[in-house]
């Protein structure tokens, strides 16, 4: 499997650090590797900020504990903005204490900032920012959102990346190309934002309530389906330094992307067990609840939800990744972005009872 050394990100540092300083501040920090001590929260609250769709005719839905409130514009003459991405708002309460996240930014700034302020969000309330993995579609709103918003948002922020992955360049398309340029992350703009940046390559706790289950390992059935291709080199200061790898790498061939340090981000509910989500699920969704288990010691799974990409999944594998997470025994399965309609419809016919529907709006709510 592969692995960012310390000292290999520490190397790769210092050619971003000088571009960022123009920005006037820069403070990168890499997650101890020390065993976290998982919190237990009282109550968890999802809103979906971003996803591809938005469902008029919903209703609130209550299954196994897990209960749907069903979110409309505020103003009937702006729609909410469906785009293919992801952005959540991940609201907790662990005793008289509550925090606000926000995971994930969708495609562009405007579809993020539209259906905010629909909803009726408060930037000023979110105290943490998570990245899943690197692709535009998750982190494409995020410098708008910035440029925007970032007064209003707390002095002192963090930004939680699953590894110098995320700033890799992608393209879409299959080897020897030609390839679409997917863009790349550009952290100099982070940086001059005053957003500290954490590469949790390793589980971490976030705000006292939720944690990231760091690195994902691979096991059982599951890989990964075809995405996009990915370059490891730094190019005018943009992109990621894995000089670790291989020589073919090191030359700057772009190569098929594994998404090194994709994470989920995960709550222990009381009383519930484990919320797992998933925003891409490109390492596969049934590796990503092990984790979670592993990294918390909880074996309940109270809900698995987010994207799983399982979408361009041949029938016979999406089938046995259904029977997979089956055998998880989880209370609810939320799909979202690029699950696919496939993924939904496995779902009803292997577990009808466990499904839940989501769209734009929804708030989804775990726990008292």
């Amino acid at each position: 499997m592969l692995d960012l050394k310390r000292r290999d990100f520490l190397k790769a540092s210092a050619v971003f650090a000088g571009a960022a300083a123009s920005g006037g501040f820069v403070c990168v920090e890499i997650a101890s590797a020390a065993a976290i001590e998982v919190p237990t929260i009282d109550k968890l609250t999802v809103r979906v900020l971003v996803d591809g769709a938005f469902d008029s005719f919903s209703r609130p839905q209550k299954v196994n504990g897990v209960a749907v409130e069903v979110g409309r514009s505020s103003d009937f003459s702006r729609p909410f903005h469906a785009q293919w991405g992801l952005s959540l708002l991940l609201d907790t309460q662990r005793g008289a204490d509550a925090r606000t996240i926000l995971l994930d930014f969708g495609h562009t700034p405007e579809a993020l900032m539209t259906n905010m302020d629909l909803q009726g969000i408060d930037p000023s309330k979110i105290s943490a920012l998570i990245l899943s993995h690197g692709h535009n579609d998750h982190w494409g709103g995020l410098i708008g959102f910035l440029d925007k918003k970032r007064d209003a948002l707390p002095a002192e922020l963090t930004l939680y990346c699953g590894g110098e992955d995320n700033f890799c360049k992608r393209y879409a398309g299959a080897s020897p190309g030609p390839f679409t340029d997917r863009g790349v992350l550009d952290r100099r703009a982070i940086a001059a934002h005053r957003v500290k940046l954490v590469l949790a390559q390793t589980p971490t706790v976030i705000e006292k309530q939720a944690f990231t289950t760091g690195q994902i390992k691979r096991s059982g059935i599951e890989k990964v389906l075809p995405n996009t291709m990915v370059e490891f080199a730094v190019k005018d200061g943009l992109g990621c330094d894995m000089s670790h790898f291989t020589a073919a790498e090191l030359q700057g061939k772009i190569m098929p992307d594994e998404h090194v340090h994709e994470h989920a981000t995960c709550f222990n509910v009381k009383d519930r067990g484990l919320v797992v989500i998933s925003s891409c699920g490109h390492v596969g969704i049934v590796n990503s609840v092990r984790q979670a288990q592993e990294v918390s010691g909880v074996q309940k799974v109270h809900a698995i939800m987010g994207g799983f990409h399982l979408g361009p999944a041949p029938n016979d594998y999406l089938h046995a990744v259904v029977a997979e997470i089956k055998k998880l025994q989880p209370d609810a399965v939320v799909p979202m972005h690029c699950s696919g309609a496939n993924f939904t419809q496995a779902v009803r016919e292997q577990m009808p009872d466990k499904l839940v529907l989501a769209t734009i709006g929804s708030r989804i709510i775990f726990g008292a």
